[in-house]
């Protein structure tokens, strides 16, 4: 009777976690099933073609701005990863993209050079002036974002804000104090 007990409440057990494990969450806002998500190159050539697309873009803010009806970010594109994180390679930019959050955002939460992987359905085109000329860039609403800190990522862990010192008193066989073992 025990044993038939242990057993009705391992099968339950087994049986909550799989439901659990089953609807962990939607995958589809991170572009990993449903439709194929677009190159870059082909949003930026023909926005209008991939109007009311969900697409999940990521790089680096150029510039934030608070506008009348929400927060414009300017974003240098850079490929994702696995992981959805962006690149540090900046080479591998195919041009730029304007996201809008139309909620508040504080232009001052997302400095300049912030790395960030947004979720959002494309909108359009606008055109923008760049330096001397006039730059077109595809427009995408956000749904969602998420800033990368360098600190938490083994990608973007190679931004080092000091540049590494060795002591010429450290060797394995010297310690702080003098050589080893009778450096105590």
């Amino acid at each position: 009777m025990r044993v038939k007990l242990l057993q009705g409440i391992g099968i339950l057990w087994l049986a909550a976690l799989l439901a659990a494990c089953a609807s962990s969450g939607d995958t589809r806002a991170l572009g990993e099933s449903g439709p194929p998500v677009p190159p870059f190159s082909q949003v930026k050539a023909a926005p209008d073609s991939f109007k009311g697309q969900t697409l999940v873009l990521g790089g680096q803010v150029l510039a934030a701005r608070r506008m009348k009806d929400g927060t414009r970010i300017e974003v240098l594109q850079l490929p994702l990863n696995d992981s959805q994180q962006p690149t540090l390679d900046l080479m591998k930019s195919e041009g730029r993209f304007v996201a809008i959050q139309r909620e508040f955002l504080d232009p001052a939460t997302i400095p300049q050079g912030t790395f960030l992987t947004i979720t959002g359905a494309l909108t359009g085109s606008m055109t923008l002036p760049l330096d001397e000329t006039d730059y077109t860039y595809p427009v995408i609403d956000i749904n969602t974002f998420r800033t990368w800190i360098p600190s938490q990522d083994s990608n973007l862990s190679r931004i080092r804000p000091y540049p590494y010192y060795y002591s010429p008193f450290w060797h394995p066989y010297w310690g702080p104090y003098g050589r080893f073992p009778y450096y105590w």
